[in-house]
């Protein structure tokens, strides 16, 4: 047996480790947590300082077992979980459950899994640090009784199953509060000024620095502008230089690879986690910004081999958010001189942006020459403006370029970038080809992004790196937020322009609101919001849960006791769950009257159902009371009555097909069309009030073909079992599970015995690693 044995977390980890040490080393995974607080409120004994009680998970049973073993013949154990709060408390966790005795324990920690970093990490091995490990319990023990108290009392006064959390509550309120936000902006009209200029064959265009609030204003000053001379009033140039952003962080990694990659945040932790296990990046949950001096100079090599001596600056960055910790480094290759690695190819192109991003962190500046025009008019005080930038030395811009959220936002009011300009001289005459007067409209912030939302949450101190992900997934799984495309709506405005002499006028339509991958609010997210603003807002507060995470990180530095902490959250929290014992479920925000029906007089309201927002005619008592569900994007808040009276025109006669009816109806999934007894799901471009029986049978007829090529074949001896066509190939289904084909079969030729050869055969599952298992 090996004298040692290593346990880290993960079995990729444990493989790539274990490549990395002698025959004298055994690495072993716990697959993430080893044990955990278990279900009902015997769980923290309130009563004795909050203290908790552990048990072994039931799928991990056998991997105790087996660590067990392995710890008995050791002569040393080396616990080498991740080097942060959750990879202390496995350590610990291990300790405790394997009875490992302090002698032959040691705890090592490494940021990158490298040849040179884990034998490093064995010839300096420390104890547990325990002010870690109580941060990582107090955020659970927390975590815990927000939700074990708070979700029963949603169940009670909105809607049974919901939960709440003491971060992710806080993340619905930023877009529930954005939502609101949009809704209630007005836009305000108002007309910007640009020019196109011809010098010696060249064109540049000019700005108004200035816009005009009325038509009439920027009418008169165009027409004004008909007869005037247009000249260089002055010319400014002078030198510029852009900096490189520093290495990655957690959150700087997911916005950016949201904004280049289109990645989700979820993806991009689970790209990096292989990039990380196989040893190709440092650890990639962080704060730090920092590089270490080995880093540096692996870097400064790099660059010299690749692009010269002079495209080389070495940099220090400091870190401001104060939890960060300085020691840890940013996100980073482990190798410089390797700009490319193999793996899939979300893992290429994700190495590939940390790499540019840390290499190009120690890269020299960008050297530009920008130059400043001023555009005289002859008859007028106001000028025009110009402006254009050339890059004398490209520096860091030879690898990488930092995006910006404001990049990715639909610029409807045109902000015009910077060129090239033609050689000017000041009082030179310029021949105006053209000047246009557009109609630009205020707008509201934008709606979240996952990577934007992330960015607000860093920078509210809400969070730390290893809650982001989780955060985003949980409350779009828990249906309080949807992540979605929508398509804009049209919108008129007016353009007048001037050329040759002549004034035009047009009216144009342009497409206003479209979204791409937003996060939207659902009706449930603003009803659960506004019962914890009213009944529990120190949990729903940003500072106040900014300043928890504070306190986390005292305790994790040792500056405070992790009981006393819990004690003074829990006594408030807890006297206002008391209290919402006397809040009346009708008294909760869930509906709204819109008024009287028409013809009947009925009432008409807006609430949540139990398959989700609907209109209702008639009040609870009425036998012959009419209901009918929300469409997309429509919310109890602000549904009018006449938008109302319009779902009710639903479910609706479309027409006829093969001799049966079809029936337009929205559903708790959406719009659809029904049609002898099945289901089939309308487009988001068609609406249920308005599809033609021309389209709704197109929309039949596609669903069957679809179908017809999904179905592979069927067997006789037992019709259950299907060989199906989906997303990643074929595959057997039988009842409701699914089997894999292995790739030396052809789904097409499988008999029925070879079938349940396969079914009989089918490999055990892989277990996952411990980052599906962290909370």
């Amino acid at each position: 047996m090996s004298k040692n044995l290593v346990i880290v977390e993960s079995p990729a980890k444990a493989k790539t480790i274990e490549g990395y040490l002698g025959k004298d080393f055994k690495v072993a995974s716990s697959y993430g947590h080893v044990r955990d607080l278990p279900k009902g409120d015997k769980a923290i004994d309130i009563n004795n300082r909050f203290n908790p009680t552990y048990e072994v998970t039931p799928d991990k049973k056998e991997v105790i077992k087996n660590l067990k073993s392995l710890a008995k013949d050791a002569d040393t154990i080396y616990l080498a979980s991740d080097d942060d709060r959750e990879g202390e408390a496995i350590s610990w966790h291990l300790k405790e459950v394997l009875k490992l005795k302090d002698e032959n324990t040691k705890r090592i920690v490494f940021r990158e899994i490298t040849k040179n970093a884990i034998q490093k990490a064995i010839q300096n091995p420390r104890g547990i640090d325990y002010d870690l490990v109580n941060a990582q319990q107090a955020r659970r023990i927390l975590d815990r009784l927000v939700g074990f108290e708070l979700s029963p009392v949603l169940w009670k006064k909105i809607k049974t199953g919901l939960s709440a959390g003491r971060v992710q509550s806080v993340a619905v309120r930023l877009i529930v509060e954005r939502e609101r936000e949009i809704e209630a902006h007005k836009a305000k009209s108002s007309f910007r000024i640009t020019a196109q200029f011809e010098v010696d064959g060249k064109t540049f265009q000019a700005e108004l620095p200035k816009k005009f609030e009325t038509k009439e204003e920027a009418e008169n000053f165009l027409k004004a502008c008909i007869g005037a001379d247009f000249s260089v009033g002055n010319l400014e140039t002078k030198p510029a230089k852009k900096s490189p952003a520093p290495p990655f962080t957690t959150s700087t990694l997911q916005q950016e690879a949201s904004r280049k990659l289109y990645f989700s945040v979820a993806q991009t932790m689970s790209v990096a986690q292989k990039l990380y296990e196989a040893g190709k990046i440092t650890y990639m949950r962080t704060d730090s910004v920092n590089l270490s001096e080995e880093a540096m100079n692996s870097a400064k090599n790099a660059i010299h081999e690749a692009y010269g001596n002079e495209y080389h600056q070495s940099r220090k960055y400091t870190t401001k958010s104060e939890g960060a910790q300085e020691a840890h480094e940013a996100i980073r290759p482990t190798d410089f001189s390797k700009a490319h690695v193999s793996g899939d190819r979300n893992e290429q192109r994700l190495y590939e942006l940390i790499w540019k991003r840390a290499i190009a962190s120690q890269m020299a500046d960008a050297q530009l020459e920008k130059t400043n025009v001023t555009v005289h008019i002859s008859n007028s005080d106001l000028h025009l403006n110009a402006h254009g930038e050339i890059i004398k030395f490209d520096g860091f811009l030879k690898v990488y370029l930092e995006s910006t959220d404001e990049e990715h936002e639909e610029d409807e009011n045109g902000n015009g970038g910077k060129s090239l300009l033609p050689p000017l001289k000041i009082g030179q005459g310029l021949h105006l080809l053209e000047m246009k007067g557009k109609e630009t409209f205020s707008r509201p912030a934008p709606r979240y992004t996952e990577a934007s939302l992330v960015k607000k949450l860093e920078e509210l101190g809400i969070g730390r790196p290893s809650t982001y992900a989780p955060t985003i997934s949980t409350i779009q799984k828990r249906d309080y937020v949807i992540k979605e495309s929508r398509d804009g709506t049209p919108r008129n405005y007016t353009e007048m322009v001037i050329s040759g002499g002549n004034f035009s006028e047009n009216t144009k339509t342009e497409i206003t609101g479209a979204e791409k991958q937003k996060l939207f609010p659902t009706n449930m997210a603003m009803v659960v919001n506004d019962f914890l603003v009213e009944h529990f807002p120190n949990v729903i507060d940003f500072s106040f849960t900014a300043r928890v995470e504070k306190e986390f990180d005292d305790i994790a530095s040792g500056g405070q006791d992790w009981h006393d902490m819990i004690e003074g959250f829990y006594g408030k929290f807890h006297h206002s769950v008391e209290e919402t014992e006397q809040v009346s479920r009708q008294d909760v925000n869930s509906s709204r009257f819109l008024g009287n029906h028409p013809e009947n007089g009925k009432p008409i309201t807006a609430r949540l159902g139990r398959f989700g927002p609907l209109v209702q005619i008639g009040d609870n008592e009425d036998e012959d009371k009419q209901f009918a569900s929300l469409k997309k994007g429509q919310f109890i808040e602000n549904i009018s009555l006449e938008d109302a009276l319009e779902l009710f025109k639903l479910p609706r006669d479309v027409g006829m097909f093969e001799d049966k009816k079809m029936v337009a109806a929205i559903g708790r999934f959406g719009p659809y069309i029904r049609h002898d007894g099945s289901f089939y799901s309308l487009k988001k471009e068609q609406d249920p009030l308005s599809i033609t029986e021309e389209e709704a049978v197109e929309v039949i007829k596609e669903k069957r073909e679809a179908d017809a090529k999904k179905h592979i074949k069927t067997f006789d001896e037992n019709p259950e079992i299907q060989i199906l066509n989906g997303r990643w190939g074929p595959y057997i289904k039988f009842g409701k599970n699914n089997f894999k084909i292995p790739k030396d079969k052809e789904a097409e030729k499988l008999t029925y015995s070879e079938t349940i050869e396969i079914i009989e055969n089918q490999p055990e599952p892989k277990k996952k690693g411990r980052f599906a298992k962290k909370k």
